[in-house]
């Protein structure tokens, strides 16, 4: 005659092993291991987190909002005009989070707020507030983009913005 009392552990262990490590254990630490190498490689080469830290990009992007950086975006074509885009500022995880404004060999400057990229106005339906910012033209260098933040409220000395070359952007932010 068998008792339950020693057929209870066994059924215990047994259901608990299938809840957390599943049927075959074995294929579940592989799955488990597959999936934190492709996280690794995905979130350190493909898509890097960003997080906003300042009002330069508002009110498109919010302070301490958190955004991803599309790095192969560049792989097959360069920027344009309009692409918000990470750049490396200092190191590897400084990064800044701008607008391309102008493109290589364009010329562009600034008029009573208003950027001109080669004798034009330049249209920016993102632009939401004014400014005053008046910035003699340069004419870009090849490889070289101007970037600036889309608020545009504080003055322009207290502004991270300017000629950023091509080798410094790191990719395009997605969200």
């Amino acid at each position: 005659m068998t008792s339950n009392i020693e057929t209870e552990p066994a059924l215990k262990s047994s259901w608990f092993q299938t809840l957390t490590f599943g049927r075959r254990p074995r294929y579940t630490l592989i799955r488990i291991a597959i999936l934190l190498i492709t996280s690794l490689v995905v979130f350190n080469f493909i898509l890097l987190p960003i997080r906003v830290t300042g009002i330069s990009m508002s009110p498109t992007y919010k302070d301490k909002s958190i955004n991803f950086v599309d790095c192969l975006a560049y792989l097959h074509r360069e920027p344009r005009r309009g692409d918000v885009v990470s750049i490396r500022f200092a190191g590897k995880h400084f990064l800044l989070m701008k607008r391309v404004v102008a493109l290589p060999g364009e010329t562009v400057g600034f008029a009573h707020g208003r950027i001109i990229v080669n004798g034009n106005m330049l249209d920016e339906p993102y632009e939401k507030w004014d400014c005053d910012w008046n910035i003699p033209p340069v004419t870009l260098g090849a490889g070289v983009y101007f970037v600036v933040g889309d608020n545009r409220t504080m003055p322009a000395e207290d502004h991270v913005f300017g000629e950023v070359s091509r080798d410094r952007i790191i990719g395009k932010v997605l969200l």
